[in-house]
């Protein structure tokens, strides 16, 4: 038995600069190139690189090769991937140059966890290293090892196991992992290890971090710059959980009226964060309002009169006198220090305007002291919103699935940012590739009204071409702002892709649509041959409360993924509520991209249902199955039938076979090795929807109406060797 290794490379300095999935990308197009011209010369390359997406906005194809002729003269040179690989890393740093390395400062949500030239910061390494001992020093299991030295690697090595980064991931959103599903054994084989990874994965999207260009074989390796800008989104969630509304009402003192309250309910965090901060600027009198948490902030004035007027009584008055720079930081880290608010910052950081540790900062002076009143007129605001529950969950899990597309904007609130259109055009381009014509859409920012409504038009009116549901409805309705409109155009879109998603996996019939009710009967059928006699009867069932139906079918589709020491009867709903935090978890752990929430099992949420269901079904449709014909042969729709071949489009990056794995003691779940981290996890994404969304009743009639272009099965996200 031997896990998954993925694309390896001779030179470990020149595999360190490029994630798994950059590689197999990057090797699947020089050996397609290989295959073409038997030899690769360096005189091939340019017409391959200038089509790649990190390149072609950027350079000419007479710009490449004149940019190769300086390290290879004769263009005739035949070379290997390495030298390929070495090419595409000189042209990165050409880009990078030409550019002015304007995008140094990289941000912890919707950039990528990965960078230009994968350098990571010792500043924020320490201040990483400095919250996880803080928050994880007393967990049982891994006090054992905490606290780390950040002046040492010990942090990339106790990130190997993959048990740490769980666990920072309930510290920031607790009760997102069933810590029951962890792995934590001392010593754990490679299948353990990868489940725990891919749980990991799987849960920090669930969370809303941007987990496009990492797999599991990097975090094995612990590559430094994915696990800093992994824990770095982490942690930023966690220090801004705080900044809305319904976690702090108070916040209602930075509006003014009702309409206001909308457009904060709208701002992402940290935009509400920087409103904060110059809402009490503005009251010490400092006249200069602070756009970014980098140069804005270097010189520390402001951070001298936001001290000074959140907490007087610490204030040194020659903190504003002191000219240089590097003295002022002292002075203001001293005054921090009194306010017990000293921490992910250094004198350094704030003169160098590291935007992710001034980030932090702020954010943690704003959990000590906010320094906003009680204003019982002004709360009457923030109590006339709507605050339906449903619809909140619903929000939720229709943002953190936009994001998980790797579509190039981020979603902060879905009600605001897609009144413009634009970011749903780019849903429905992802979701069914060439239906948006973009000559007729207007980019953000928009300020001429009509043109919202243009953007709005379209997306109706593709929605009508993929026979949606969207009678009486016109884009000046989505401009408007209509919650339930939004809500079932969304749910709509997700269903598309669900089916879609299924239907386009080569392996089974292409004679007939993919149906509501072949997911119930492959359900059915899976838990069936297993020996079980659960069923479900539609996705309203209400017996499938009790989360025993779907332990029964993620036990059948990988016997060891359900440890049953674990599991209730589901009688009560503090035992219905342990199954279903259990059957999430196991459900990312075996490699399920999903959103839902425990209450949405518990209160049988069909939407939600039906997309678990479809989840596990798209993961297990893609399993190699053993066979006395075929070793590689994959499942079938319907699991008495002979299995027909492995999808061409799954690529040889997957996972070993189930069978293969050591049994280990009361099941857990097999490692989604992810080979290819797109087409299991970040396609799946596309499988969750949140709870009861929509009053859409779920039919079969309506299922086969839905017909689009096949959706690829790409790398999501802003992957920059893309084509």
């Amino acid at each position: 038995m031997s896990g998954f290794v993925g694309v390896l490379v001779s030179d470990s300095w020149l595999q360190s600069q490029f994630t798994q999935v950059e590689l197999r990308k990057l090797n699947s197009k020089f050996v397609s190139l290989r295959n073409q011209l038997g030899n690769v010369t360096v005189g091939d390359l340019p017409p391959l690189l200038v089509k790649l997406k990190a390149f072609n906005q950027m350079f000419s194809e007479n710009e490449i090769v004149e940019i190769l002729g300086e390290s290879s003269p004769d263009m005739g040179d035949e070379i290997d991937f390495e030298a390929f690989l070495r090419a595409y890393l000189n042209l990165q740093a050409r880009g990078a140059a030409k550019q002015g390395h304007s995008k140094t400062a990289s941000t912890f949500l919707k950039a990528t966890t990965t960078t230009l030239l994968h350098t990571i910061s010792e500043s924020e390494k320490a201040a990483y290293v400095a919250h996880i001992n803080s928050y994880l020093g007393d967990d049982p299991f891994l006090g054992k090892f905490l606290p780390v030295d950040p002046s040492t690697g010990d942090l990339f090595n106790l990130v190997k196991d993959g048990v740490l980064l769980c666990k920072l991931i309930n510290v920031a959103v607790p009760g997102t992992i069933d810590e029951r599903a962890i792995n934590t054994k001392t010593v754990l084989n490679p299948w353990e290890r990868n489940e725990n990874h891919t749980l990991c994965l799987n849960s920090a999207k669930a969370i809303g971090c941007t987990v496009v260009n990492i797999g599991n074989q990097d975090l094995v390796e612990a590559r430094p710059h994915l696990v800093l800008g992994l824990i770095s989104q982490i942690i930023k969630i966690q220090l801004l959980a705080d900044l809305n509304l319904k976690k702090t009402p108070q916040l209602v003192e930075l509006v003014d009226d009702g309409k206001d309250v909308e457009e904060l309910m709208g701002l992402a965090p940290e935009k509400v964060l920087l409103r904060w901060m110059n809402f009490h600027l503005k009251k010490a009198g400092y006249k200069k309002p602070i756009t970014n948490f980098s140069s804005d902030v270097k010189d520390g004035e402001a951070y001298a009169y936001l001290l000074n007027v959140l907490a007087p009584e610490h204030c040194d008055p020659s903190t504003l006198a002191t000219k240089d720079p590097a003295d002022r930081a002292n002075l203001i880290l001293d005054h921090a220090e009194r306010m017990n608010c000293k921490r992910y910052i250094t004198p350094k950081d704030i003169v160098e305007g590291s935007p992710n540790l001034n980030l932090a900062f702020v954010a943690h002076i704003f959990h000590h002291r906010n320094g906003l009143s009680v204003d019982s007129k002004k709360y009457s605001f923030a109590e006339m919103m709507p605050d339906d529950v449903l619809m909140s969950r619903e929000e939720r899990c229709f943002r953190l699935w936009i994001n998980s597309l790797g579509i190039a904007s981020y979603v902060n609130n879905v009600f605001e940012d897609v009144r413009d259109g634009w970011i749903l055009l780019e849903v429905l381009d992802k979701i069914s590739p060439g239906s948006v014509n973009w000559k007729q859409a207007t980019k953000p920012p928009i300020k001429m009204p009509f043109r919202k409504v243009e953007n709005c038009n379209q997306v109706v009116r593709i929605g009508k071409q993929l026979k949606f549901s969207l009678v009486n409805v016109a884009g000046n309705d989505l401009v408007q702002g209509n919650r339930k409109l939004i809500l079932a155009l969304l749910w709509q879109l997700m269903r598309f892709n669900v089916l879609q998603l299924l239907k386009n996996l080569r392996f089974r019939s292409q004679r007939k649509e993919m149906t509501d009710v072949d997911i119930l009967n492959w359900a059915n059928t899976k838990v069936r041959s297993a020996g079980r006699t659960s069923k479900m009867e539609s996705f309203k069932d209400k017996n499938l409360s009790n989360g025993i139906f779907f332990l029964e079918l993620l036990s059948a589709v990988e016997p060891r993924v359900v440890n049953w020491n674990l599991v209730t009867m589901g009688e009560t709903d503090d035992e219905k509520r342990l199954n279903a935090t259990y059957i999430i978890s196991v459900a990312r752990k075996l490699g399920c991209s999903i959103f839902l929430l425990p209450e949405d099992i518990m209160e049988v949420n069909q939407k939600m249902i039906l997309t678990l269901a479809a989840s596990i079904m798209y993961w297990s449709l893609q399993q190699p199955v053993e066979s006395d014909s075929s070793p590689h042969q994959t499942e079938s729709l319907d699991s008495g039938s002979s299995p027909s071949r492995t999808a061409e489009a799954l690529e040889s990056g997957s996972s070993p076979s189930p069978v293969e794995a050591p049994a280990t003691p009361e099941a857990s779940p097999p490692p989604s090795v992810n080979g290819d981290e797109s087409t299991l996890s970040d396609d799946v994404s596309t499988l969750s929807i949140d709870d009861a969304a929509s009053d859409t009743t779920l039919n079969s009639d309506t299922t086969t109406a839905f017909e689009s272009t096949p959706t690829s099965h790409t790398e999501n996200g802003n992957d920059h060797v893309e084509e």
